[in-house]
């Protein structure tokens, strides 16, 4: 039997696909996903989402019907008999600047919740637009899943940027039978860190960026003071700032941006800082993008879990919806004081 998904639904993006093909893997449930980014500007498959796709389907040896860029709708189809085999290395390239933090997302919990091992390497974009930066990956997504029990680790290679790409990254990716709940009302108060990226490009521009992120960040009352800035090879030029708040208990709070051209260097570390702060500021331990993410390993896990948020995205509420279609879970979402609380009732 196959389970059918629209891929209009909600919001109607890529996150729609990445979580049901990782959970077909998972769950070895057939699925079809029909209208994929039917909202979209550019719908249809783009190179990134048609990478993942075929990365999980080869590490499953699942079937996949109609696996092309622009395509509207494919058929995922893993075999009901364990055929896994843990790889010493599997290497791919995109052969464009898609985005490999966006290929892993639907990689690491197909491979983690499988309770299988895998070491990949992908040559593409760590840092690109409408898609996390690898920091945000490296230093937010990885914290909080290794506290549900997903443990992966990230090493940049060389950083990638439209329009060339040729971004290498190497992720580890450590078995995780079944996650962990998550309990995470209240926060902390800890101070940011920021990590800045410069690529082919001035010294200043660094310089810039992280001056307008710390004045932006102190007119809040927010200081700063663990700042760092790396020079790195990459084809094209490019830069990208990520100003960040996390430990292994919470919180997991980040904001990210990335360069582009034409774009003030003030203008980009100013919008990091407001990401950062739109979270920090409401006082609430997990970050707006992150809390879409956590619904599919939650989804999976034996209990309650439940984690307070500032705000509720549209990539929330399309996320909890489509997974509870595959997984079955229970989920609500509680306005509490100027924040909510999503709450998540796994198998």
């Amino acid at each position: 039997m196959i389970i059918k998904v629209d891929g209009s639904y909600g919001e109607g993006g890529g996150q729609i696909l990445r979580s049901i093909v990782s959970l077909s893997a998972i769950t070895r449930k057939a699925i079809e996903v029909t209208n994929i980014r039917a909202k979209r500007q550019n719908p249809g498959l783009r190179p990134q989402h048609a990478a993942a796709v075929r990365i999980v389907a080869d590490i499953f040896h699942a079937a996949v019907e109609n696996l092309k860029v622009g395509a509207d709708w494919i058929r995922f189809n893993p075999p009901i008999d364990d055929k896994f085999e843990d790889s010493s290395m599997v290497k791919i390239n995109v052969g464009t600047a898609a985005s490999i933090p966006m290929i892993l997302q639907t990689v690491i919990p197909a491979v983690s919740l499988s309770d299988k091992s895998l070491s990949i390497e992908i040559t593409g974009g760590t840092d690109v637009k409408k898609s996390p930066t690898t920091d945000y990956l490296r230093y937010i997504i990885r914290e909080a899943y290794r506290s549900i029990g997903i443990k992966f680790s990230i090493e940049v290679l060389k950083r990638g940027y439209y329009p060339k790409g040729g971004g290498v990254v190497k992720a580890e990716i450590w078995p995780c039978k079944t996650p962990n709940t998550l309990d995470l009302i209240n926060t902390r108060s800890l101070k940011p860190k920021i990590a800045n990226v410069c690529c082919q490009l001035p010294k200043h521009v660094a310089e810039r960026q992280i001056s307008s992120a710390l004045l932006k960040l102190e007119k809040n009352g927010v200081q700063c003071s663990n700042y760092s800035s790396s020079f790195e090879t990459s084809l094209s030029a490019g830069t990208s700032i990520l100003v960040h708040s996390e430990s292994d208990f919470g919180p997991y709070v980040g904001g990210d941006c990335i360069g582009e051209r034409g774009k003030l260097a003030e203008n980009v570390g100013a919008e990091a800082a407001e990401r950062f702060l739109e979270s920090y500021l409401a006082n609430v331990p997990v970050d707006f993008n992150l809390a879409d993410m956590l619904v599919l390993p939650l989804s999976l896990a034996k209990g309650k879990s439940r984690y307070r948020i500032g705000k509720v995205t549209d990539h929330l509420k399309t996320n909890l919806h489509i997974v509870s279609q595959i997984t079955g879970c229970q989920y609500q979402i509680e306005p509490v004081e100027n924040s909510y609380i999503v709450n998540i009732e796994g198998l």
